[in-house]
């Protein structure tokens, strides 16, 4: 591990920083006033089938049906678990050999709001360069709650301002820092390479 970083840990959200996610994208053509992406994560995010889904607590209809009525879409049960499944389009280009050039150094970890139908996804396209996997259908919390920070501090055995945090969602980057990580917004994997080389822990 390298003894000039100031961090011990990399911990990375996947969908927005490394992973693309195309859902806020496809969905805001659909949505009454054609929302921006940023306003449709937003109402993503405040919706009670997305939280429970993301919590491991009701099953890929129960969820799919919610959605479908919290944000009044045009779907059928199935073609939107069908659609939602395809927005897990993998890494974005470049962020493999990203992290690779990361893990040389420094000990890497994600967490991220997922579910069971991405999931196996996930781990899948980041294995073996991911060293933890914290996903909120297998702890039962989800970003910003304080526990999904709370346990991922203590299983990772770092004191958290040890820890760099990477999110593209505001809420989650003002919780990481209330639990005390170094907590960065970046949108995408060009902002993510920027703020790893502002912190010096990527070659320019």
């Amino acid at each position: 591990m390298s003894t000039k970083s100031e961090f011990d840990v990399l911990l990375f959200d996947l969908g927005g920083v490394l992973i693309d996610f195309a859902g806020f994208a496809e969905l805001s053509p659909l949505l009454p006033g054609k929302p921006d992406r940023r306003e449709v994560r937003s109402r993503w995010i405040e919706s009670e089938s997305v939280q429970r889904f993301e919590r491991g607590g009701i099953t890929p209809l129960e969820f799919a049906l919610g959605v479908i009525a919290d944000l009044e879409l045009a779907y059928s049960p199935d073609n939107f678990i069908a659609a939602f499944v395809g927005w897990a389009r993998g890494p974005y280009p470049g962020a493999r050999s990203l992290l690779s050039q990361l893990h040389r150094t420094h000990r890497l970890a994600c967490l991220s709001n997922s579910n069971e139908l991405h999931t196996p996804l996930h781990r899948r396209s980041m294995e073996p360069l991911i060293d933890r996997y914290y996903f909120s259908d297998e702890l039962g919390h989800v970003k910003p709650d304080r526990e999904i920070f709370e346990h991922v501090i203590r299983d990772l055995n770092v004191p958290p301002q040890r820890i760099a945090f990477f999110d593209d969602t505001p809420v989650n980057v003002r919780a990481g820092k209330d639990a005390g990580l170094n907590a960065y917004e970046v949108d995408g994997i060009d902002a993510l390479s920027a703020q790893l080389r502002c912190l010096g822990l990527l070659d320019l």
